[in-house]
């Protein structure tokens, strides 16, 4: 799989419409909480993606039915054996982080190997642990493997140490079955957590203050099985967004929640981009005349990290300087030099900032996928490039887009996927 990569021939307009999938931010803490309860789950809309091959592959390991068929999963944790999920399970998946929840909270015990993912900078497991610690458990080890322990889960009222959104996630899968009540503050309220909080309200949890930073659960002692829709992805929502607007398309994007796209949408009006709101989709007009902004990114509701570098893309073709701090991950830039590949004469001013001066014609070259995100970035920028561009490591890509080459060309792009 590895080896793939997309040729892309820019300078297209994209036109037509086009059908988001769901979250892959929401589907991997849904899919662990399902080890909550030991009857069957279905969930719908689950992306046709790699990290959810993945975590199958997990559940699969701890002795867990899990099938997926089309976009639909059906999971049965009738019992979830006491094991240490090994490292050449969790290297390839930052997100087996969110079995720490469900496995103390159902086995009173994990062992965990240290997750991997993506190379965007390393992430410490201080929040979860932490927020763990302050339910009941006892971290026995963190340094060769993360293994915890807990007799009993006890309700409480604690200050998460940073707004981590797996943090979070983890410790509402553990307080819903503690004993007694949990306030957790500074927790984050992305799209995704409100969706994992919506899926464990229908098997029976009581979490209130869903999407606020303070979350009041109260415990109660089992969860039943049930049907969830996954939410739809808005970072997929965004690069599709992006896309029409990098080549000046005209494009229906349908299956959204504009709600969870709020500083998006003004971004791109300060941008400059037309676009019509409707209640579930979004049409992208042509637009020209870009300017120059200032994009930083933080938790929720601010600016998505996760669309900062397609989002720098589209600011390549504005008019001036536009200015970029990512505040949450070093080694977010790194796609800047893949972009002076193909003409761009970026500024890093350090590992968090960077100045970029548009509009820049870009002209196709071979680059690299970075990451996830990076990836989408590159392929914006590839769609607006006079000539072609070879993009390798699109695993990347594949990890969190589930088909974005066929959904690109169904919209006219010339794109390609070649062994």
């Amino acid at each position: 799989m590895h080896t793939h990569r997309f040729l892309i021939k820019g300078g297209i307009p994209l036109k037509g419409q086009v059908k988001v999938s769901g979250s892959k931010n929401a589907a991997l803490p849904i899919i662990a909480a399902c080890l909550l309860t030991n009857e069957p789950v279905t969930l719908t809309n689950v992306p046709d993606i790699a990290d959810i091959a993945t975590i199958q592959h997990i559940l699969h390991f701890l002795g867990v039915k899990a099938e997926m068929e089309g976009n639909t999963m059906k999971i049965h944790a009738e019992a979830v054996a006491n094991v240490e999920i090994q490292h050449d399970l969790v290297s390839k998946l930052r997100a087996s982080i969110l079995f720490l929840g469900p496995l103390l909270a159902r086995n009173g015990e994990v062992r965990l190997a240290f997750p991997g993912g993506c190379v965007i900078g390393k992430r410490p497991v201080d929040a979860h642990l932490l927020a763990l610690e302050e339910l009941g458990a006892e971290v026995v080890n963190f340094d060769e493997i993360l293994h915890l322990k807990a007799d009993k889960l006890t309700g409480t009222d604690f200050i998460l140490s940073e707004a981590s959104v797996t943090g979070t996630e983890n410790a509402i899968m553990a307080a819903v079955l503690a004993e007694g009540e949990s306030v957790i503050r500074l927790s984050a309220a992305e799209p995704h957590v409100q969706d994992l909080c919506h899926f464990l309200n229908s098997m029976g949890a009581k979490i209130g203050g869903i999407g606020t930073h303070t979350l009041r659960i109260e415990g109660v002692s089992k969860l039943h099985g049930t049907e969830h829709r996954i939410t739809s992805d808005y970072l997929e929502v965004g690069t599709l967004v992006l896309a029409a607007a990098i080549t000046k398309g005209s494009v229906d994007i349908l299956d959204i929640d504009p709600h969870h796209l709020d500083i998006f949408w003004q971004k791109l009006k300060e941008v400059g981009v037309h676009f019509e709101l409707g209640k579930d989709s979004v049409r992208v007009q042509p637009s020209h005349n870009l300017k120059a902004i200032r994009l930083q990114t933080a938790v929720f509701p601010s600016f998505p990290t996760d669309l900062q570098a397609p989002f720098a893309a589209l600011l390549t073709q504005a008019e001036g300087t536009s200015f970029i701090f990512e505040t949450l991950f070093d080694g977010r830039l790194q796609y800047l030099y893949e972009l002076e590949k193909m003409g761009l004469r970026p500024k890093i001013l350090n590992p968090y900032q960077a100045e970029i001066t548009g509009p820049t014609q870009l002209k196709g070259a071979a680059i690299a996928s970075c990451d996830i995100r990076a990836g989408a970035g590159v392929v914006l920028a590839a769609l607006a490039a006079e000539g072609e561009t070879e993009i390798s490591n699109i695993y990347y890509i594949d990890r969190g887009y589930e088909g974005i080459d066929k959904k690109l060309r169904s919209l006219g792009a010339e794109i390609k996927r070649i062994q």
